[in-house]
């Protein structure tokens, strides 16, 4: 995935299928990673966490989120931050569409690999 500057368009990033539920577009810069997800309803991201610090943003759905010891419904317009190295999880009742941030960079969503905590099992 290269990393963008100046202008572009969503819809010019290649969209990745993670898992039959799950499909990204991820947008790289020097000092962060955002990513554009569309997920059907039944997906889930297990419990996990990283040193990334994440912003969350509900465009549409709702999630059922867990951030360390404390949960919440998110429905659109609502919004999230996660500091690195706090644990959380996500199920998602009905088909969504969320946005997030991450600083610094995530590495691992630049190769073709989908994130352990996204796998069906």
């Amino acid at each position: 995935m290269p990393v963008i500057t100046g202008f572009d368009k969503l819809a010019s990033v290649p969209e990745e299928q993670i898992t039959e539920n799950i499909r990204r577009r991820v947008i790289s810069g020097k000092q962060g990673t955002m990513v554009s997800w569309r997920i059907k309803a039944g997906a889930r991201a297990a419990a996990h966490k990283h040193p990334h610090e994440q912003f969350v943003w509900m465009i549409t759905g709702t999630m059922e989120f867990r951030i360390d010891d404390k949960k919440r419904t998110m429905k659109p317009g609502d919004i999230a931050v996660i500091p690195g190295g706090i644990e959380h999880e996500a199920y998602f009742p009905e088909d969504s569409e969320l946005i997030d941030f991450f600083a610094p960079v995530r590495e691992d969503f630049l190769t073709v690999a989908p994130p352990s905590y996204m796998v069906e099992r």
